[in-house]
């Protein structure tokens, strides 16, 4: 049976999720991870899509991004061969690297769209990789905390729909997020 064709138009919003082949391991060392940033960057360049928030976690990722003229699955399917082919490569590996195609599911920019930056921004808590969310390395929560520099991230319209001012934006963010750690595991995201 023949897969339904994705919806695809510029300026759509999608989350986008993809795992390891059989939930393997996908980010096995640091470097692994500083790779896909890398190749993450390289094609957010090249083909101008906005990433909005990610998370890297061992087994998977999430990434919130809005495409411009270039569409998803050309964006994916660059980013997703590129970093097989190094995983390969390290590893001396074969095979597929990701389960499938990945997910992508369309968004809209309302209060869905805070609810998604949470969820993805907490995965690694939900996982019970970290109790606190601000010491995971490899997601853009970091960013919107400002504990480090992320060009990758494009935070203004997430800061926006808390506040026109940043220090309040960030603050209200910050308080968005700590009130979703009791919410637990969200299936509807």
């Amino acid at each position: 049976m023949a897969r339904k064709p994705r919806i695809e138009f510029p300026g759509a919003f999608y989350h986008v999720l993809s795992r390891g082949n059989n939930r393997q391991v996908i980010f096995q060392d640091e470097q692994d991870y500083r790779a896909y940033l890398k190749r993450l960057e390289k094609y957010r360049q090249l083909y101008r899509f906005t990433l909005y928030a990610f998370v890297l976690m061992p087994n998977h990722f999430h990434l919130l991004l809005e495409t411009g003229t270039i569409s998803l699955s050309k964006i994916m399917q660059g980013l997703q061969q590129s970093y097989a082919s190094y995983f390969h490569h390290k590893y001396k590996s074969v095979g597929h690297l990701f389960q499938g195609r990945y997910k992508a599911i369309l968004c809209q920019r309302d209060v869905y769209l805070l609810e998604l930056v949470r969820y993805i921004h907490l995965n690694p808590v939900r996982a019970g990789l970290t109790k606190n969310p601000n010491d995971y390395l490899w997601t853009s929560h970091r960013a919107f905390l400002g504990l480090i520099k992320q060009p990758l991230v494009e935070k203004n319209l997430i800061y926006a729909m808390f506040s026109e001012d940043k220090f309040n934006a960030e603050k209200r963010y910050l308080e968005f997020i700590r009130d979703g750690i009791s919410l637990g595991h969200q299936s509807r995201f």
